[in-house]
């Protein structure tokens, strides 16, 4: 058992991978920080493309490696009899076409969420075959819906195979991200999501350092675990509740509401009172060295912005994260880049991935594959 994840990976002027990896004894900063130099960012296709098609469905897939995407980003919830499927979030009405079918009218139930209780259909109530009986839908509605009812939910195995048959348009292997969706939710029912993960990676060969994939989690110790089994690059995501008016963030979950956006779940279960600030710290930092190769932030950790009395948003000067992230040879990934969302764009997206790319990142989600791929062009 290691005590530290071998680092990879920039993506040169060609966008083809160039590993490297550092001394596996040192615990603390590295001697060969992740520079920027003669780095082009990676293109993650947020759960295929979405902005086009319903997401986490082959198709959105397909149209995302067909618009340019380095890697494609799979969420994965398990099925009841232990299959892995693509959908955001264990609950599915509002990705699918469930809440019409009459047939599975009497699965709609209520769970507790991280903190959170919903009632809605949970896909660890179906078995596969009665999840290949739903139809995604498109999730936003300020997206065009006209091809809900049409696609299939796919397995993972399913989209591996759609992976390996494809190549980018770089002519390179096209990358995995996956994201294992609230692990200590799947465990407490007897779903090992991350041995399902393990298991099928082994099958595709692609359980290894080398292989073009990412796991990824908002949880801890499903990503130490797989670090004990796998050398497979890992990548700590980090979240928040709120950017409050000044610009600093707001860790702090009203009652009710998902405990997962203020601090990862599995600490909170645990009695452990740290909440995602941590990752922000040089402790957390080194920390998260220490099983990870990466950590994902939304956008705010690396550009926040204050909100005045009139609704304006200024967006403040950048933060350290990437270059203490960098001190520990932590890849640095955030999300989400959407059109829509104007805060930083100000109308002009192109202009917004650039600001991203200026602060150092090495790779964005995005719903809008073919504008963060014109944007790495034109940067």
């Amino acid at each position: 058992m290691r005590t530290r994840k071998v680092k990879l990976i920039t993506i040169f002027s060609v966008l083809s991978v160039a590993f490297y990896s550092c001394d596996d004894t040192d615990d603390s900063s590295k001697e060969n920080p992740i520079t920027q130099e003669a780095v082009k960012p990676l293109i993650i296709a947020h759960r295929g493309a979405q902005s086009i098609l319903p997401e986490h469905t082959i198709e959105a897939y397909l149209k995302a490696i067909e618009l340019g995407a380095d890697y494609i980003e799979p969420d994965l919830v398990m099925t009841k009899d232990s299959v892995l499927v693509a959908r955001h979030e264990p609950f599915m009405s509002g990705t699918t076409n469930v809440a019409d079918l009459s047939e599975f009218a009497e699965l709609k139930t209520t769970k507790v969420l991280d903190g959170k209780e919903i009632t809605d259909w949970f896909a660890s109530d179906f078995t596969l075959k009665q999840i290949k009986k739903l139809k995604a839908k498109q999730a936003r509605s300020d997206r065009s819906d006209q091809f809900d009812g049409l696609y299939d939910i796919p397995t993972l195995e399913e989209i591996i195979v759609l992976a390996k048959s494809q190549t980018t348009t770089s002519k390179n292997r096209v990358g995995l991200y996956p994201e294992m969706k609230h692990p200590y939710f799947h465990n407490q029912l007897n779903l090992p999501i991350e041995d399902a993960l393990l298991a099928q990676l082994e099958k595709a060969g692609m359980n290894s350092e080398s292989a073009p994939v990412f796991v990824q989690c908002f949880e801890v110790a499903p990503l130490q675990y797989i670090n004990a089994k796998s050398s497979v690059k890992l990548v700590q995501l980090i979240s928040t509740y709120d950017v409050m008016a000044d610009g600093s963030l707001d860790y702090n979950v009203p009652a009710g509401d998902f405990i997962s956006y203020g601090a990862p779940f599995d600490f909170f279960a645990a009695g452990d009172t740290r909440t995602y600030e941590f990752f922000t710290t040089e402790a957390g930092m080194r920390f998260t060295a220490s099983y990870a190769d990466g950590i994902g932030p939304w956008k705010p950790f690396i550009i926040s912005f204050e909100k005045e009395a009139d609704g304006t948003v200024n967006l403040l000067p950048k933060t350290d994260f990437v270059e203490l992230a960098h001190k520990f040879n932590l890849q640095v990934h955030p999300y989400t880049f959407r059109n829509e969302d104007e805060k930083w764009s100000k109308g002009n997206p192109e202009a917004e991935y650039h600001l991203f790319f200026d602060a150092g990142v090495d790779g964005v989600f995005t719903d809008y594959t073919d504008v963060a791929v014109k944007a790495v062009a034109t940067w």
